[in-house]
């Protein structure tokens, strides 16, 4: 009889708690499922400011992720609080957990550090071509921990943040205009001098090559088994590569068409009967 009192007493303790609890689990229910619903209105609104507002778009993707971050961080404190833990004991508990939670989140720590350094510093911005990481790719989006690249074969490259900021990084779009280099050989028995003036004569007809600089064309190098020319142009970023690849394929038909021997590695093999 002893043990069954002890067990009705245990279900009635429950009950009076529950029905004491009830209101605050409600009302906690309540500010969560508003709290959610609010947050979700307020990124809509700080969403549609910056597509009015010209501002950097860099700062907005960084800012957009913050401002997400931490209202879904008030609003689980407001909740923890409504269900009854009080403030400061919040303020010790977070305290006491903060260096578990720092040592454990340290690399999260460092690439929302490297954020922050790359939108103070800028050394790229989204829509910027960039090597990094072993990594080539257009900037498509910059957040709180990381950078997505778009790849040349449309893939999504992924870079830490941290990592970022403290390595190399070249940013092919940090000017306008970029200089191209490309090395032909030609056999030693043919003419340097028309060699150099077919390609001059390439790059003035390509209507996305730069006037200003001039484009250069000078021997290279006296390899084993070709004369290398090297031919220096700019071009705007834009045409940066159809500019290239159009050199490349009209010195290969013009020189042809002119008996400008093109030099390959060949092979004789000599059979004995």
């Amino acid at each position: 009889m002893e043990e069954l009192t002890d067990y009705q007493k245990h279900i009635d303790n429950a009950i009076n708690w529950l029905w004491e609890a009830l209101p605050n689990l409600i009302l906690a229910l309540i500010i969560l499922i508003v709290g959610i619903w609010l947050t979700r209105f307020i990124n809509k609104l700080v969403a549609k400011f910056f597509e009015k507002a010209d501002y950097d778009q860099t700062l907005e993707t960084f800012l957009q992720s913050f401002i997400r971050i931490a209202l879904k961080a008030i609003l689980f404190v407001l909740v923890i609080t409504q269900l009854g833990v009080k403030s400061t004991s919040l303020v010790a508990i977070i305290g006491a957990a903060g260096l578990a939670i720092g040592l454990a989140l340290q690399g999260s720590l460092a690439n929302f550090a490297g954020g922050v350094l790359i939108l103070l510093f800028k050394p790229f911005k989204v829509g910027d071509f960039i090597s990094a990481q072993g990594v080539d790719g257009t900037v498509k989006e910059i957040t709180i921990f990381t950078t997505k690249l778009n790849t040349f074969g449309n893939q999504l490259a992924i870079l830490p943040n941290g990592q970022l900021s403290n390595n190399n990084i070249v940013n092919y779009n940090a000017e306008n205009t970029r200089r191209d280099k490309i090395d032909v050989g030609i056999g030693y028995s043919s003419n340097i001098k028309k060699a150099k003036d077919i390609l001059l004569q390439i790059c003035a007809e390509n209507e996305n090559i730069l006037e200003l600089p001039v484009p250069e064309v000078y021997v290279g190098e006296l390899g084993d088994s070709a004369v290398n020319l090297t031919l220096r142009f700019w071009a705007k970023n834009e045409v940066f590569w159809a500019a290239h690849f159009h050199v490349l394929e009209e010195l290969k038909y013009r020189f042809d068409a002119e008996g400008i021997e093109i030099p390959f590695p060949q092979r004789v093999v000599h059979s004995k009967n």
